[in-house]
């Protein structure tokens, strides 16, 4: 869920990106056993950053997602926004990652200027939809995959469903699951709440990307985490430690401890540009 901008996990389903806060430092990471990473061609264009594409694509079921990509180059960066916020999130470091290489964001159903969505969406529901919109948009691999906040439990759910296409993990601050939430934040998380426009069950989809983690393969992958500085509870101390549950994606996992707020990409933009640019350039073996 969003977290609050005083750094409690507390989700606020209303707010937009525009509200959340954080960014910077080093780490070092673990392992499990693997899968066969793709291949990235030795040599990627100059990438283009005045290159647009944008607008809607239709999937499967009928349904509209938006999606806006910039630049040329391999691997293509796909950005995976927080919860209930838009593509508009990555705006301030869109631009600048376009200069390195190709790179899109869009917009999960229900949100921004995609379709809306019905009943209760689990884990495997918002894969299927980025699945199929890579598809119709022609959004070629492989990929570094980047989520936000609640948005990494969807990047590391891609990753797991599709290791031989990914070449690169990045997460911003994205949290160790609930283990025992309070029944006001089951209700307000809940597929039938009136401020959940994405219509997903939050907490369980959490646990379902977590639960299912594994080794997608010997690949750079970054976890950004913020070390909160007037820490409000438990979850927030031990903040550091919990996030490094996602060393077991890759054995050349890192952690990056950042001294911000949560919304990492509008703090510090600069500093999410350098740090996906070192997994771009690790992915293409520079």
């Amino acid at each position: 869920m969003i977290r609050s901008v005083t750094g409690a996990r507390l989700p606020t389903l209303l707010a937009t990106a525009a509200l959340l806060l954080s960014a910077c430092g080093t780490g070092s990471g673990s392992t499990s056993a693997g899968a066969q990473s793709p291949s990235v061609p030795e040599a990627s264009p100059s990438a283009s950053p005045s290159l647009i594409e944008a607008g809607s694509v239709e999937i499967d079921d009928g349904r509209s997602l938006y999606r806006v990509c910039r630049g040329e180059g391999s691997p293509t960066v796909i950005l995976e926004s927080g919860d209930g916020s838009d593509s508009s999130e990555w705006n301030p470091v869109i631009a600048q990652i376009a200069e390195v290489t190709k790179v899109c964001a869009y917009d999960r159903g229900g949100l921004g200027r995609s379709d809306p969505v019905t009943g209760c969406r689990h884990l495997a529901d918002l894969v299927r939809d980025r699945d199929q919109l890579l598809e119709s948009a022609d959004i070629p691999g492989p990929y570094v995959v980047v989520g936000a906040s609640g948005g990494g439990y969807i990047t590391a759910g891609f990753a797991e469903e599709r290791p031989e296409d990914v070449v690169g993990i990045v997460l911003l601050d994205t949290f160790r699951p609930y283990t025992d939430p309070p029944p006001e934040l089951i209700a307000e998380t809940a597929c039938d709440s009136p401020t959940n426009d994405e219509r997903r069950d939050y907490l369980a989809i959490e646990h379902e990307a977590w639960d299912a983690r594994k080794e997608i393969g010997d690949i750079p992958v970054t976890v950004i985490t913020v070390e909160y500085e007037n820490p409000e509870n438990l979850d927030e101390v031990e903040n550091i430690d919990g996030q490094q549950g996602w060393f077991v994606l890759s054995p050349q996992a890192t952690q990056v401890v950042a001294h911000t707020a949560h919304y990492i990409a509008g703090e510090d933009p600069e500093f999410v540009v350098d740090e996906i640019t070192k997994v771009v350039e690790a992915a293409r073996g520079e």
